[in-house]
C-alpha cells in the first residue's frame, strides 16, 4: 500500500494510490493517525484504512496544479517536536568515496572510509546478534521535514545547498516503548557539503537543514536492492543526473543493525514519537563538482516507491544577523 499525506479545501486528508487516482480515507487526516489506529486495534495498516469512496486525480496534484497539495510523506500532526528526523551516513561505497575525496590528505585513509570498512567488516551480523555501529546524525524535528514540490532552503548562515537521494525509514513508538515501522519512503536529505568540507568535524551542523520525504510512504516495500535515479534542472533542462542504488544488497548495514543501533538509545523509544531514518545516499551532485543555485529542481525517483519526489533549492539570502541572547 502507498499511502500519500494532503493538505487542501477543508483540511487535511490521506490517501491511497491507486494508479492515477488517490482513494482518500474517511476517518484518520493523518498517517500518524492511522497508524495509531492500526496499534489501538491490533491490526494492520492496510486494515485500518478506511476508504470513504471519494478520490482525486493525482496528476493534478502532483504536478501542483490542484487545490490539494502533498504534505511530508510523515509527520506529528499535534506536536512537529514529537518527530526526530536522523539518518545514517557512510553506508554506500560511492558516499565514503566522496567523504574521502573531501578530506583526504593526499593517500591518507580518512576516518570516514575507516568508519565505511568497519560497516564491511561487521555491519551485517548474523540473526539475532548486534554488528558494529555506524554513523548516526541528528538533522532535527518534524520541523525541518518538506513535502513534494515544497522548497528546501539554503538559509544565510549556510555555505551551501546539496541534494542527497536516499530513502528513510518511517516509525512509530507504541504504547509499551516498541519502535514499530511504518514503511519507507524516498527523501531528499539535503545537506550543506561546503561547511562540512572544510573539516569533517563540521558534519553535525551541515545536517542542520530542512529536508523532504515523500511524496509517498510505502508500508511494505522491498528494500534489497533499489535502483533509482537522481536529477537537478535548471531552467528547464536537466545539467546532472545519474542512476543510483539502494537496498541491503548494495549497504555495508544491514536494516536490522541500522534499526538497532537508532532505537537502542531509551530516548528513541518514547510512546506516541514519530522516527524518520534516512539510511544514505549513493551519489550526490556535489561529489561531483555541481554547486546548486537558487531555482533549481531536485528529482529523486526510487523503483518501487511511487511518482518522483521533486523539491526546489530556495536561497534566503546572505548576510546572517547575529543572534542575541538576553537573560531573562
Amino acid at each position: 500500500m502507498r499511502l500519500v499525506q494532503l493538505a487542501g479545501p477543508g483540511g487535511r486528508r490521506v490517501g491511497v494510490v491507486e494508479d492515477a487516482r488517490l482513494q482518500l480515507l474517511k476517518k484518520h487526516e493523518s498517517v500518524w493517525a492511522l497508524a495509531q489506529a492500526a496499534l489501538a486495534d491490533g491490526i494492520s495498516l492496510a486494515q485500518a484504512a478506511d476508504i470513504s469512496g471519494e478520490t482525486l486525480g493525482y496528476d493534478a496534484v502532483h504536478a501542483g496544479t490542484s487545490d490539494w497539495h502533498i504534505l511530508p510523506a510523515i509527520d506529528h500532526p499535534q506536536e512537529p517536536a514529537r518527530c526526530l528526523v536522523s539518518g545514517t551516513g557512510l553506508s554506500h561505497i560511492r558516499s565514503a568515496e566522496n567523504r574521502q575525496a573531501m578530506h583526504a590528505a593526499g593517500e591518507q585513509v580518512t576516518d570516514s572510509m575507516r568508519m565505511y570498512q568497519w560497516g564491511v567488516e561487521g555491519g551485517r551480523p548474523a540473526e539475532g546478534t548486534i554488528g558494529v555501529a555506524p554513523e548516526w546524525f541528528y538533522k532535527g524535528t518534524g520541523g525541518n521535514l518538506r513535502g513534494h514540490n515544497q522548497p528546501l532552503e539554503v538559509p544565510a548562515y549556510a555555505e551551501d545547498g546539496g541534494e542527497e537521494p536516499e530513502i528513510a525509514g518511517i516509525y512509530i513508538v507504541d504504547r509499551s516503548g516498541k519502535p514499530r515501522r511504518i514503511g519507507m519512503a524516498p527523501g531528499n536529505e539535503f545537506s550543506d557539503h561546503v561547511f562540512e568540507k572544510k573539516n569533517y568535524l563540521y558534519l553535525a551542523g551541515s545536517k542542520l537543514r530542512t529536508c523532504a520525504i515523500g511524496p509517498e510512504l510505502v508500508t511494505d516495500p522491498r528494500f534489497d536492492l533499489v535502483p533509482g535515479e537522481v536529477a537537478i534542472e535548471r531552467e528547464g533542462a536537466v545539467i546532472w543526473s545519474r542512476k543510483i542504488r539502494t537496498g541491503q544488497s548494495v549497504m555495508c548495514h544491514s536494516l536490522a543493525n541500522l534499526e538497532h543501533h537508532h532505537f537502542k538509545f531509551e530516548a528513541h523509544r518514547r510512546p506516541g514519537d514519530v522516527h524518520v531514518h534516512f539510511f544514505g545516499a549513493d551519489a550526490f551532485s556535489f561529489g561531483e563538482g555541481v554547486r546548486l543555485r537558487d531555482g533549481d529542481v531536485m528529482q529523486v525517483n526510487f523503483e518501487g516507491f511511487g511518482r518522483a519526489l521533486r523539491n526546489p533549492v530556495r536561497v534566503v539570502g546572505a548576510g546572517q544577523d547575529l543572534v542575541r541572547v538576553e537573560p531573562v
